[in-house]
């Protein structure tokens, strides 16, 4: 199953929810090009809905890492929403969850970007 994406605003903050897996390749290009995406448009902050996501490799959490880097070195602020346990256990081995602002309802995620 290829990874999916829809984008949608609530109060100035672009939300991506993803689905499917975040690996080599598609999955982890695909991300890619959407965070660019979304940044192109002038929006900057960012949260990205991991609800979805049934498999992250190696090379889809460098993605993550990738693109919090890229949308904070433009100004903006990269969130994540509903992690999955995988996804959860995952940064937590890997130490990136003190990385990442993770947040488990969205009203509390669009709440705590900076206005």
């Amino acid at each position: 199953m290829s990874m999916k994406v829809k984008t949608r605003q609530v109060d100035g903050i672009t939300i991506l929810d993803l689905s499917g897996r975040i690996t080599l390749g598609e999955g982890s290009v695909t991300i890619r090009d959407a965070v660019r995406d979304v940044l192109a448009k002038g929006s900057n902050k960012i949260l990205l809905n991991l609800g979805d996501i049934s498999y992250i490799d190696s090379s889809g959490i460098g993605e993550l890492v990738s693109a919090f880097t890229t949308v904070k070195n433009s100004g903006g602020e990269l969130k994540l929403l509903n992690l999955t346990k995988k996804v959860h256990d995952l940064l937590q081995i890997t130490k990136l969850y003190t990385v990442f602002d993770v947040k488990d309802d969205e009203a509390t995620a669009i709440s705590s970007f900076s206005k």
